[in-house]
């Protein structure tokens, strides 16, 4: 007896492949089975007339705060995605001084448009280094999977303090200290780096997310910690 069928269903699997009518057994967390006339479940699911689907990844969120405080992570999990893919466009929340945390919010405030209120009241601030961020984050029982990027905005507001928001050029030992961050986020399970190259990309105060004009040897510095680590997207906006 299987834990789980789902029966009768149109089953898409991801392929290209055209739909076909079929059951899928579960067994834990675990597809064991698709085909037709399975045996029983000890849960069964009637799923004539509806659509069967691998889960949906959503590669460009931004949950960074929510993800704190929300284990449905709506409303993406009200509409079968079930991976979502946070740090994007450069602003996120980590690594992250107390002196910084307004900052930071104002940044994802005037960039996506969240209300920077529901933020100041809703984040449960656990973290200052990315791994903290990383294990914050896994402690949150919830209904989707997350994947995190270290983002520029955070990390270079972290290293330079007042003058990565004058965005003055950083020397050599501050992005020695971004390459050394970068790749700690990485072996902490990071899925990359983000960085914002728009001046559409502003905080709420106007002011541009910082790295928006970084030099190339910054972000060289940065793109050495995926080398080094061996694996990593490098995400520009």
């Amino acid at each position: 007896m299987y834990d789980l069928v789902v029966r009768g269903g149109t089953v898409i699997d991801g392929s290209g492949s055209e739909g076909v009518l079929s059951d899928v057994a579960i067994n834990r967390d675990r597809i064991v089975a698709v085909g037709l006339s399975l045996g029983a479940g000890r849960h069964e699911i009637d799923a004539r007339g509806k659509l069967v689907t691998p889960g949906f990844v959503d590669i460009h969120t931004h949950y960074d705060a929510q993800v704190s405080w929300d284990p449905d992570m709506t409303p993406s999990s009200w509409h079968g995605v079930t991976t979502v893919v946070m740090g994007n466009c450069g602003v996120g929340f980590a690594p992250c001084k107390a002196e910084a945390r307004t900052q930071l919010i104002g940044m994802m405030e005037g960039v996506e448009d969240i209300p920077g209120a529901a933020m100041t009241d809703g984040i449960t601030w656990a973290w200052e280094s990315f791994p903290e961020y990383m294990n914050a984050v896994e402690k949150v029982p919830r209904v989707l999977d997350v994947a995190c990027q270290v983002t520029h905005g955070a990390l270079r507001t972290y290293v330079m303090g007042a003058r990565a928001v004058a965005d003055e050029p950083a020397t050599a030992e501050d992005r020695a200290q971004m390459g050394a961050l970068t790749l700690d986020a990485l072996k902490a399970g990071a899925l990359g780096f983000s960085t914002s190259r728009t001046m559409l990309h502003r905080a709420i105060d106007g002011t541009p997310v910082p790295g928006t004009t970084a030099a190339t040897e910054e972000l060289c510095a940065i793109g050495d910690a995926l080398k080094e680590a061996g694996h990593g997207v490098f995400q520009l906006a």
